[in-house]
């Protein structure tokens, strides 16, 4: 329970019973009780000296002095005389047609009294009304205000406001993408000193999406933006627009834009955009749905509100291609900024800032590591970093050791390693055999990524060994001979356990894949086959700023064309998975030797392949076994 909550229901439990307690004082009388009797009896007594008659009670005073036996009251509490000389009393009311009599008889002082019983009816009904309404109106409020969400505030924006203080990010704290920081720092600029633009005639941006894939930095990037502008940051994502109920998104649309001005000069970001911008009619709904009403006031507000406001919108979104025209053109997001995967230069920007906090050993080399994490992106990065700390602590190290981030490196790319997952011998000779295949034929196509590491210990969930390939620099062409060498290297496990077993296991599922993907994409794509010519025949809509992120899609080809692909694919397969033989049979006791040394040791680096392959033993025992069922 909420510490708020749990203070509201027992203050108004004290409350509740307070006012129990202050109707109970008040309606108590403060007389002792006695019973009728006893009163007939002081009243013949002559004890009695006054007497107030209300519709229940009579209320009196007895003089008690002189008496010689005390009186006993109704309660079982005596009387002294003693002790008391006068004594107030209250008794209940019979019904006594003598009493006004008696009390002439005995010239008793005595008056009557119509109560008011306006008071005890304000407590004893009003009272609690006006409790219950002030906690309805309490739990009302909370449910406004609550992380779920209220009925009551459902058309408030719920953007989170960074303002100055809070908000420590500058553009230090973000490396690796120097381009897209050169591309903002302008952007900041504007904010700091709209004037100089202004006096030219010319008006700041209304908006800039921030393109990339996941984990890139985009909301970092803009975070950036706002604390080096030193202006307020109101941030939410494109999700929490849209509601259950119709016209909520909207609402929160105006509402946000109402608090942008507030905060004026500021900054708007909506993470995940495509969550809200996606293009209009292509669901195949209704147009007029919730989303697109929420779509329609986004573009409305953002034609509305003038630029010398200082109101920048800035969106991120690793969908672009998805989004609706409207949104992407001049006077809405007048900028895109892509951000693209860092290079190995970036990378080790990325690692060294990340690494900052912790205890490095003498023997790191983050160089190293940025050049064995190509296509890392910055929060793959962050996460090896802090995998390796964990590691460290694991060991109880005082240092973070390079072994730390070998390890955490492998369980980012191949899974956690499953130490306890036991095989049998021949299905863990089949592995070793299957993995020495991949390394050899990588080792001899010139074109191809060397081998940084070998394993068969098994990691993930299927992978039951791995072959770490590195990349000595940064590609982004590959040629037809190269991509060749890449078919090689994919078909080298299977091929090897053709040539030592005589039959194959369901291990290479994942290589075939691959290769498959490959051949295919060599074939419709890149024009790399002679037969069909230098065409394009898949019919893919290429991102707009990402050029890799694509919606597949079958060409406009006949059935013919179709057949022809397939034949292609299957030839450029089947001419690998010959060369791949010829290499592997020519190299038969190296595959053997490395296969040995793998059963031996589990996990090879390269400087071990290499003095295993610079030894180039003659012969080799190689032993058949029964069919493997690796899932490699």
């Amino acid at each position: 329970m909420d510490s708020k909550q749990h203070f509201s229901i027992w203050y108004f439990f004290v409350a509740t019973m307070a006012l129990l307690a202050i109707q109970s004082f008040l309606s108590m009388p403060h007389a002792q009780p006695i019973a009728y009797s006893e009163f007939q009896a002081l009243l013949q007594a002559g004890r009695v000296k006054e007497v107030l008659i209300t519709d229940d009670q009579l209320t009196g005073i007895a003089d008690l002095s002189g008496s010689k036996e005390p009186i006993t009251s109704t309660f079982g509490q005596p009387l002294p005389p003693a002790e008391l000389k006068v004594h107030a009393f209250v008794v209940a009311r019979v019904p006594d047609a003598n009493l006004v009599a008696a009390l002439l008889a005995a010239k008793v002082k005595f008056s009557g009294r119509i109560e008011n019983r306006l008071f005890s009816t304000l407590l004893s009904w009003i009272a609690p009304a006006v409790i219950f309404v002030v906690i309805w109106s309490l739990v009302m409020r909370r449910m406004g205000t609550g992380q779920m969400g209220g009925m009551m505030d459902v058309g408030k924006s719920k953007a989170k406001i960074y303002v100055q203080k809070n908000l420590d990010v500058t553009f230090a704290d973000v490396e690796g993408i120097d381009e897209a920081k050169e591309e903002l720092i302008e952007v900041v600029d504007f904010l700091r000193s709209p004037e100089r633009y202004r006096r030219l005639g010319g008006h700041i941006p209304k908006g800039v999406l921030i393109v990339g894939a996941p984990g890139t930095g985009k909301t970092l990037l803009a975070k950036a933006v706002a604390g080096e502008a030193k202006v307020p940051f109101l941030s939410l994502s494109g999700s929490e627009f849209v509601e259950m109920f119709v016209g909520v998104g909207a609402a929160r649309v105006r509402d946000l834009f109402q608090q942008a001005e507030k905060l004026a000069p500021c900054i708007i970001f909506i993470d995940e955009l495509d969550a809200l911008g996606k293009a209009r009619g292509v669901s195949g709904l209704a147009g007029n749905d919730e989303r697109e009403q929420t779509l329609n006031q986004l573009l409305v507000q953002m034609d509305g509100f003038d630029t010398a406001s200082g109101i920048l919108i800035m969106a991120a979104t690793n969908r672009p291609e998805i989004l609706d025209p409207a949104l992407l053109r001049p006077g809405r997001f007048d900028r895109q900024v892509a951000i693209d995967r860092p290079d190995i230069r970036g990378r080790e920007k990325i690692l060294r800032l990340h690494a900052k906090k912790l205890t490095l050993g003498p023997d790191v080399d983050l160089a190293s590591v940025a050049g064995k994490t190509p296509g890392f992106a910055g929060a793959d990065l962050a996460n090896i970093v802090n995998e390796a700390a964990l590691r460290a602590a694991r060991k109880n190290k005082m240092t973070v050791d390079m072994s730390d981030f070998e390890e955490a490196i492998d369980r980012v790319v191949a899974g956690l390693e499953k130490k306890n997952r036991v095989m049998n011998p021949a299905e863990k000779k089949t592995v070793a055999y299957h993995e020495a295949g991949h390394a050899l034929v990588a080792e001899s196509r010139t074109a191809a990524d060397k081998v940084s590491k070998i394993s068969i210990i098994p990691r993930g969930i299927g992978a039951l060994g791995f072959t770490q390939q590195l990349p000595t620099e940064d590609r982004y062409l590959l040629k037809f001979s190269e991509l060749l060498d890449r078919l090689d290297v994919l078909l080298g496990g299977r091929v090897a356990e053709q040539l030592v077993y005589g039959e194959v296991s369901t291990g290479a599922r994942n290589d075939l894949q691959r290769a498959t993907d490959l051949a295919r994409h060599m074939v419709t794509q890149y024009g790399m086959s002679p037969t069909l010519g230098p065409a394009t025949l898949q019919n893919d809509r290429p991102g707009m700023f990402l050029p890799d992120m694509q919606a597949p899609g079958r060409g406009e080809y006949s059935e013919r064309t179709a057949q022809t692909i397939d034949e292609e694919v299957r030839r450029l397969l089947t001419e690998a998975e010959l060369r791949v033989l010829t290499t592997l049979t020519e190299r038969r006791a190296q595959l053997a030797a490395l296969a040995n040394a793998l059963l031996k040791h589990e996990t090879i680096d390269r400087g071990t392949l290499l003095a295993l392959l610079d030894q180039g033993p003659a012969t080799a025992a190689l032993e058949p076994a029964v069919t493997s069922q690796d899932a490699h």
